[in-house]
């Protein structure tokens, strides 16, 4: 496909996509290299693996999973003119991304809970890479959050339609991206310890 071919629009289009990835291959690139440092401190000699996972990141994975799954049919229904199945579709995603950040903060409960903390004499170091790496990933969902908020609001003024649905399309690669890199990270904390 020649990128210089189509209409001003489809070159518009296609430039915000290609930025979209250029921001995906940045968040990505910021995540291997805190897990490229938590593999290189594994070497340390303070490096303890009695940590327990706590439960909630493993329920969150589902929460996860799930609102990307509600945000992709959100297209599908505006492709078919059926904005009141979108509108449920949008606020399911809403809903279950808030779900998603209160699982995170249980987490965190429970890794207090099992006597470790951020910093000071009761962290260590795998305690710290695992605040830092969900936080660092906690902040791009809350971006994620926001981002919702601003396709909610454009579904309600009605500027998503058939044929018209790159913000939505926008939104939903950045949702599905920080949704995958979850994953991701859960399975690397989860197994490299």
């Amino acid at each position: 496909m020649d990128l210089t071919q189509g209409s001003t629009q489809e070159k518009i289009n296609r430039s915000k996509k290609t930025m979209m990835w250029f921001a995906m291959v940045s968040m990505a690139m910021v995540f291997a290299g805190l897990t490229s440092a938590y593999v290189v401190s594994k070497s340390r000699k303070d490096w303890e693996t009695d940590l327990i996972f706590p439960e909630p990141f493993m329920y969150s994975i589902i929460i996860i999973l799930a609102s990307s799954f509600t945000l992709h049919f959100v297209k599908k229904a505006i492709e078919k003119d059926n904005r009141k199945a979108a509108t449920g579709l949008l606020l399911s995603t809403l809903v279950l991304g808030i779900i998603f950040i209160v699982l995170q903060f249980e987490g965190f409960k429970d890794i207090i809970n099992q006597g470790y903390h951020f910093t000071g004499p009761t962290s260590n170091i795998v305690s710290t890479f695992m605040f830092v790496i969900v936080v660092t990933h906690l902040a791009h969902i809350v971006g994620g959050i926001l981002v919702l908020f601003v396709l909610i609001y454009n579904h309600f003024k009605q500027k998503y339609k058939s044929g018209q649905t790159l913000g939505l399309e926008l939104g939903a690669m950045y949702w599905h991206f920080v949704d995958f890199l979850w994953v991701y990270l859960f399975l690397f904390l989860y197994f490299i310890r």
